[in-house]
């Protein structure tokens, strides 16, 4: 055999690469068993969030030691074997895209009474109603004012080839409908963009027809706070222009009138507090409201006493909490508790109107500690705002974003402009660059500044940077988001909960159980047929299975029920290559051919057939894995491994170790037959060339009644196909998510149901597409009483 010393190096380092990576699964599987451990009440009962809790108490936790190298629960998560939503269960989700936002934003932010009161009452409408939230809005705009049209609110620059202002209310109402609609459709898009690139495997993801909501489930998924963080997030990025309150005139002077202003009520609200016999004088509720804000605000500075030496308390002591809560070293770094404070200080009418126009404000997403020295303060960030109202630049203007690191090495994000946008930063930092001092941009997303570096130069390229106190997780999380594009409007969880597999664990072990028999069939086979070098075979079998196992885990897909069907057909596929090179090793001994020369020809001639029946195998996996999606992709996965792995163990490593077991010569003890398999060759050979018309005859009438079943009785497509209602079933006692859908197979007609825990193991979410077609009124009624009639 040539190249042995390359085979024998390479089946070394994967299997030392498939031991390190399962080592991980194993480790994971111990924390979780723990979990459920936690997690289970004396009677039987899991409950799958303190279960969660559990775990994620753990997850930036030492778990793991391994050559003396700490591995976090966090990074063995990462590393482990992932399973499918049938297997493991996950997250469930629904959002609901906020449809307020979407017709808001459609009137360019109107700020008229009626409309806005509109909006709210329909907001309130519908939390009590199934109707759509356009026409509540419609309904409640027209008792405010049947005599005002909804053109006149829709009419803008954005819309003009969309609304006029000869428009019916009709018109206007479906352009609303269809913005609506779009605004989710894209919402829906967007989100399986960042779902895919979440690094997750096989999520499920689908619209809720007839409402403005998505369901999401999210296999594994074991740190929902990221999870919804990235559901959640707008991803609305913008670039603003900085405007420094020491050298911005207008700016600190209007701070200073607002810190006299703010000094003048504490002074009177201490006078008023001190002069206690005196009459009490009746406050309008404007007064109320500022007096009320402003105890808060001496309450939270009066309690800071933890930064302010005694020069720093004199200071104070003429300064308003705009200034006295503020880091005394750093003008404008406020503490986390005490920027609620500065938020209801700065939003106050009466402020706002001190403030110049064009002046707005953002906070950092959070503490710089090169800054701040180790304090865990936030900056807040003064912008100035075009007369447009509107950005320098919006996050419509990048083309791509990535991970990258600063250059201090540190996780960032990059992202490159289009042409347009290129131009137009450009310009942008060219005038910043050219200021004294020279200017900063501010890099905001979701309305929280995440850098705001100084511009030393122009930057013609399009290129720009987003630096901070990033974790490499967060910045990789970020790229995706901004990749990916804004959500139209924002989202808001509606539902929550951590769901069991859809397979039940006797399920579970029902599949495993019959893979291993199944195993064992081929196993016993191998060796009462081919004796030692059927034994051979189920080395390499083993090497088989175990390096599929073991790449899967290295490369991060998850093993789904589908992809353990891969498995066994590829395991299958192995024995099959043996099979052929072992008959050919045969043929050359009855031919007279020593052992040596028989066991060389009979895989030198063996290997193109093998060769060409796994090509073309593969071909087809491949054309599964570009076209098909969920459970089929995750098949193609497996067998694409399965087949590169069968391929070498079948091959290589069984010609290793029979070339080992010959390496004494000729007279070696090594046979591949037994006397059964011997018995058999004796017998009767069969004619299957002269007997191929029958075969003909057989196989066509099969192919033809089948044809003529599916035509008369057509496919029963599952609930993943034809979709179906959900229901919600809580019991007493711990119930099995199998033994539930076999129960409930007769009451639902054999229709496609999917049964799975959720929330804990007393509660099964049922799915059926059982009269899903009936649109009748009855139809609903009668799948509640069918699933009542299965479950009791």
């Amino acid at each position: 055999m040539r190249n042995k010393g390359v085979v024998v190096v390479l089946t070394i380092l994967i299997t030392l690469l498939c031991l390190y990576y399962l080592s991980f699964t194993w480790v994971s599987r111990n924390i979780q068993k723990d979990a459920i451990a936690q997690a289970t009440d004396k009677a039987g009962n899991l409950n799958l969030t303190k279960k969660q809790n559990y775990l994620d108490s753990l997850w930036n936790k030492p778990v793991y030691n391994l050559f003396g190298g700490e591995y976090t629960y966090k990074e063995v998560k990462e590393s482990e074997l992932n399973l499918g939503l049938d297997l493991q269960g996950g997250m469930h989700v629904v959002l609901e895209i906020s449809p307020i936002d979407i017709i808001r934003g459609l009137s360019g932010n109107s700020q008229d009474p009626i409309f806005i009161a509109a909006l709210q009452k329909a907001n309130e409408l519908q939390k009590t109603t199934d109707s759509k939230f356009s026409a509540l809005f419609f309904k409640a705009f027209k008792e405010a004012n049947p005599d005002k049209s909804l053109a006149s609110l829709f009419t803008s620059s954005s819309n003009k080839d969309r609304v006029k202002l000869t428009d019916s209310d009709a018109d206007v109402m479906k352009f609303l409908d269809k913005e609506i609609e779009e605004a989710i459709d894209r919402s829906f898009t967007i989100l399986k963009t960042r779902i895919d690139q979440f690094g997750t495997s096989q999520p499920n993801i689908q619209r809720l027809q007839g409402t403005g909501r998505i369901q999401i489930e999210i296999p594994g998924a074991d740190n929902p706070q990221r999870v919804r963080k990235l559901l959640q997030g707008v991803a609305r990025l913008e670039f603003w222009e900085i405007v420094e309150p020491t050298y911005d005139p207008q700016l600190g002077q209007a701070l200073g009138a607002i810190n006299q202003m703010l000094l003048k009520e504490q002074n009177d609200l201490k006078a008023a507090k001190t002069a206690a016999t005196a009459p009490t004088e009746t406050k309008s509720p404007s007064d109320t409201t500022k007096s009320s804000a402003l105890e808060e605000a001496l309450s939270s500075a009066s309690k800071d006493s933890t930064r302010t030496s005694a020069l720093d308390s004199l200071r104070a002591a003429s300064s308003s909490p705009l200034f006295a809560l503020s880091n005394q070293s750093i003008p404008f770094y406020y503490e986390l508790k005490d920027t609620s404070t500065i938020n209801k200080i700065l939003k106050r009418e009466d402020v706002r109107a001190m403030l110049p126009r064009n002046v707005g404000f953002f906070w950092d997403v959070k503490s710089n500690p090169e800054v701040t020295k180790g304090i865990d303060d936030i900056q807040l960030n003064f912008v100035s705002i075009p007369r447009n109202g509107k950005p320098l630049l919006t996050g419509e203007i990048i083309n791509n974003a990535r991970l990258d690191s600063d250059q201090f090495g540190r996780p960032a994000v990059s992202m490159t402009m289009n042409t347009e946008g290129a131009k137009k930063w450009a310009k942008i930092t060219k005038a910043a660059a050219a200021k004294q001092p020279q200017g900063r941009i501010a890099i905001v997303l979701d309305n929280y500044v995440y850098t705001a570096p100084t511009v030393n130069g122009e930057i013609p390229n399009g290129n720009s940077q987003i630096s901070g106190s990033f974790t490499n997780e967060e910045a990789k999380d970020l790229a995706s988001v901004l990749k990916a594009g804004s959500l139209p409007a924002p989202t808001k969880i509606v539902e929550q909960a951590i769901v069991g597999p859809t397979l039940g664990q006797v399920a579970q072990s029902q599949g495993l159980i019959s893979m291993a028999c199944g195993l064992a069939l081929v196993v016993l086979f191998m060796v009462v047929y081919y004796s030692k070098g059927g034994w051979v075979a189920n080395i390499a079998l083993l090497f088989n299975v175990f390096f599929i196992l073991g790449i899967l885990a290295q490369l991060n897909a998850a093993l789904t029920l589908p992809g353990i069907a891969g498995i066994v057909l590829t395991m299958g596929m192995a024995v099959d290559a043996n099979v052929l090179i072992y008959e050919r090793i045969k043929e050359e001994l009855a031919i007279g051919r020593k052992l040596r020369d028989a066991i060389k020809l009979g895989f030198d001639r063996a290997f193109m057939t093998i060769f060409d029946s796994n090509l073309t195998t593969l071909f087809t996996a491949a054309a599964l894995y570009i076209l098909g999606q969920g459970p089929i992709k995750g098949f193609a996965i497996t067998l694409i491994i399965g087949i590169s792995c069968s391929f070498f163990t079948a091959v290589y490593i069984s010609r290793l170790v029979v070339e080992w077991m010959v390496r004494k010569g000729d007279d070696a003890k090594v046979s591949f037959e037994t006397p059964i398999s011997q018995l058999i060759k004796k017998r009767k050979e069969y004619n299957f060339i002269g007997n191929r018309k029958k075969a003909y005859i057989f196989s066509a009438s099969f192919i033809v009644a089948g044809m003529i079943l599916v035509a008369v009785q057509g496919l029963n497509f599952g609930v993943d196909f034809k979709g179906g209602r959900s229901y919600i079933v809580s019991f007493n006692k711990p119930v099995e998510a199998t033994a539930m859908r076999t129960s409930l197979a007769e009451s639902f007609a054999n229709s496609g149901t999917e049964v799975k825990n959720y929330g804990g193991n007393n509660v099964v979410k049922v799915t059926t597409s059982y009269l899903i077609e009936d649109e009748s009124d009855g139809a609903d009624d009668k799948v509640k009483d069918a699933l009542v009639a299965g479950v009791t």
